[in-house]
């Protein structure tokens, strides 16, 4: 298939390219380079993927791109770690709305024109930011409070874009919703202000990242934010790429939405644990806990069954083997100064 992917120099945007292009599918990435200015990927030169310079609220541009595609993947936001949530709260939820209502403004468009069989929606865990009921099965978004963040409301917003779109238009869609994504390539962003935690300042990004940091830079005790106690789902980025396009390539998946996440949970303590273990081998962690941020929340646990069952999605990938790939990365980031 051809795939339009907004988003593309994103985080998750990063995997997902490789796993498409891996698979046979023909790429055409757009972005405005608005949160870490201009990336460099190794599939830049493969004959398959092709990229565009443009913002995604530009109407006129996607429905240019999408008039012979057969899929838009719809992964443009404004998106970064828990400080965000906090100090782009306005920002988050309008920008994130007027880039949602472009792409599926442009997607009626080419599905109306006969060209674009579907979209596919990149949401968020934190649909069930409020959720009190664990593992949270899909269709618990409809049941849970709403998110209190405006991050998850907007993104829970983004899933009724999708409803929407079918019911008045009938643009078929997919839903992904992806957990706590861990790996390389989520660097410093351009708007992002450092923090002090304990003597390390960071942009507070995403919590793995930050605990290797404070870790590699010698920061002992180490500083949690929060109990330590918050459970969260570290799924690898390239397992999270790999049930993104089992769900585009499958028609099961049409009109459904999907968690997509490993099934063993962690909580903060146990993760920062495993990073410690590795720079302070018989050790045990020092540690000292920190005022939380307001949106952090303290248990995020999927049901992943859906998935697995209609899309024969697992996501395999150890905690202990991302580490293999995420502590060498911040390494030689620390080295050419970009942490």
């Amino acid at each position: 298939m051809k795939i339009l992917l907004t988003g593309s120099s994103g985080f998750i945007a990063g995997y997902l390219v490789n796993e498409l292009l891996a698979h046979g599918h023909e790429v055409v990435g757009i972005d405005n380079f608005s949160k870490y200015g201009p990336v460099k990927r190794s599939y830049d030169s493969n004959p398959r993927y092709s990229f565009v310079e443009a913002d995604a609220k530009d109407v006129a541009a996607l429905k240019r791109l999408l008039s012979d595609c057969d899929v838009l993947i719809a992964s443009a936001a404004k998106i970064g770690g828990i400080s965000y949530f906090h100090k782009l709260a306005y920002d988050l939820i309008a920008e994130n709305e007027r880039i949602t209502a472009a792409q599926f403004d442009a997607a009626i468009w080419a599905h109306a024109k006969g060209t674009l069989k579907r979209i596919v929606v990149i949401s968020s865990s934190m649909v069930f930011e409020s959720a009190v009921t664990f593992p949270t099965k899909e269709g618990m978004q409809f049941t849970s409070p709403p998110p209190r963040s405006t991050y998850g409301f907007q993104k829970l917003a983004c899933e009724y874009f999708a409803q929407g779109a079918w019911e008045q238009y009938g643009l078929p869609y997919t839903i992904c919703r992806p957990f706590n994504c861990v790996g390389i390539g989520e660097g410093r962003a351009i708007s992002d202000e450092l923090v002090m935690s304990g003597n390390v300042a960071l942009a507070m990004s995403h919590v793995l990242p930050d605990i290797v940091l404070k870790v590699l830079k010698g920061q002992d005790p180490l500083h949690i934010l929060g109990s330590g106690d918050q459970v969260r789902h570290y799924t690898y980025g390239g397992d999270l790429a790999r049930g993104i396009r089992l769900c585009l390539e499958s028609r099961e998946a049409i009109n459904e939405d999907f968690n997509l996440s490993t099934p063993v949970g962690h909580t903060v303590l146990e993760l920062a644990e495993l990073v410690w273990k590795r720079f302070h081998p018989g050790e045990a962690l020092r540690f000292v806990t920190d005022e939380p941020f307001r949106y952090d929340v303290q248990r995020r646990v999927p049901d992943v069954s859906k998935a697995r069952d209609v899309l024969a999605f697992e996501a395999r990938t150890s905690l202990e083997a991302v580490l293999d790939e995420v502590i060498p990365w911040v390494r030689q980031q620390v080295a050419e100064n970009r942490m």
